[in-house]
Order: structure tokens, then C-alpha cells, then sequence
């Protein structure tokens, strides 16, 4: 379970990378359509994982580019919150599959063949 600190933290990062994504994202992934969906940081603060989900491209291919610019993202992220944190957390991208998920468990339980409830015969 995450600190407040860790939690308040996150929710920082998130809206900072979100907002630079939204200003520079075509420098970073293309044409692509991602959304920032959740940020993760260390106890130490010193790692941010970020998850994104992607919907026109592939994740890989989107998390392959965003790698590549891990640096110059880090970068722009220690100048929106120099004055706002000791340490710029080192950033590891992941895909988040939920929606996957999610999809896929409606998909299961929508093919489920339950019969109806049949009514107890009563001994006459």
C-alpha cells in the first residue's frame, strides 16, 4: 500500500507528463492517441512508473518510441517540478492492459450459459 506522500506524489507526476504529452507528444510518439491512465512511484521516490494506454497504434511500437525519449521527457518533467520535489524520479513506461481485461472477463461471463433457477416441487 502506497504513502500519502507516494500517492500525492504520483498524481503529480501523472498530470505533469500528461500535461507534457498533451503540449509536445507528437515530438515523442507520433500521431498516436495515448492516455496517461495511472502512476506509480517507489518508496524512495526515485523510479515513477507510469502506465499508458494507446488507442490508434500498437503498445509496443508507442512504448519503444517513448523509451527513446525517456531522457528529454525526464528533462522537461525536472523543469515543471524542480520546485516542487528534491529528486526527478527515473521514468519506466508500461501498457496498461485493463480495458483488455475488463473486455475480456464482459466477454466470459456474457458467454456463461446459466439455466434459470428451476421451482422446488413441493410433496403433496
Amino acid at each position: 500500500m502506497d504513502s500519502k506522500r507516494q500517492q500525492r506524489f504520483a498524481r503529480l507526476i501523472q498530470k505533469e507528463i500528461g500535461d507534457i504529452f498533451q503540449k509536445d507528444g507528437r515530438n515523442y510518439f507520433g500521431s498516436s492517441f495515448l492516455t496517461i491512465t495511472g502512476a506509480r512511484v517507489t518508496p524512495d521516490l526515485s523510479i515513477a512508473r507510469i502506465y499508458i494506454s494507446t488507442f490508434h497504434e500498437k503498445g509496443e511500437d508507442v512504448l519503444l518510441k517513448l523509451n527513446a525519449h525517456k531522457s528529454e521527457i525526464r528533462h522537461q518533467l525536472g523543469n515543471k517540478i524542480k520546485n516542487q520535489a528534491r529528486v526527478i524520479p527515473d521514468l519506466e513506461f508500461f501498457i496498461d492492459d485493463s480495458l483488455d481485461y475488463a473486455e475480456k472477463m464482459d466477454k466470459i461471463f456474457n458467454d456463461l450459459n446459466i439455466p434459470p433457477d428451476q421451482e422446488p416441487q413441493s410433496d403433496q
